[in-house]
């Protein structure tokens, strides 16, 4: 029988994402929206609304919905923002953040996942995004200042060269730390020399190409 991906898309919504604390109505209008599983690989889209990370290949994953969600609520993306992703993955969380702002700049390290994520966006309607392929450690410089920066990836500390492309009142969204303890934080931009760093919860994800704790030395 095949899978009522609407009704499966609107479960994801109430049973998931508004219990994790995410009230925010535009954010959840968005996921209702976007359609996940088209961006989910063919094999695992029996499992494009489940609580869980999903394969996409290269050791890269896409993140639980309800952690998209709350990323999204966190950053208030508006209508004018122009946004970094760094770490396009499957272009869902792409599609999510076009839909709510002006433009996306969106940086993939692998060709193919950038390729795929094209060929989905397209399929979807959403024109208001630049795909680049490319190293995305240090941020993606060609088009700052950003109003909101998402690092898809995480890293062992804070990365200074990314906040530096924010713009003066802008948000980044990044998780810091090594496992098994890391902490999804929201960071933003006061002046042209201080920012204001606040934990949301605490996550795991897989580390930035660049970014991978240095193993501890051992006798």
């Amino acid at each position: 029988m095949p899978m009522d991906f609407e009704t499966a898309r609107f479960n994801m919504v109430e049973q998931q994402i508004r219990p994790w604390e995410v009230l925010d109505q535009t954010v959840l209008d968005v996921c209702a929206k976007v359609p996940r599983e088209r961006f989910v690989p063919e094999d695992y889209r029996q499992l494009a609304f489940s609580d869980t990370a999903i394969d996409i290949g290269h050791g890269q994953a896409m993140m639980p919905p309800k952690i998209e969600a709350r990323l999204l609520q966190a950053l208030d993306v508006q209508r004018t923002d122009r946004v970094l992703e760094i770490g396009t993955g499957s272009g869902y969380l792409t599609a999510l953040l076009a839909t709510l702002a002006a433009h996306v700049t969106s940086i993939e390290f692998f060709e193919d996942l950038s390729t795929r994520a094209k060929h989905h966006l397209r399929a979807a309607g959403i024109a208001n995004v630049a795909l680049h392929v490319g190293d995305g450690l240090d941020g993606w410089s060609a088009a700052e200042p950003y109003d909101v920066i998402v690092v898809c990836g995480s890293s062992p500390a804070r990365r200074p060269a990314i906040e530096q492309q924010l713009a003066i009142n802008g948000r980044l969204f990044m998780v810091v730390g090594s496992p098994p303890v890391m902490e999804a934080m929201l960071i933003t931009r006061l002046d042209k020399d201080s920012f204001t760093c606040e934990s949301l919860f605490e996550t795991e994800l897989p580390p930035l190409l660049g970014a991978e704790p240095k193993p501890e030395f051992q006798f």
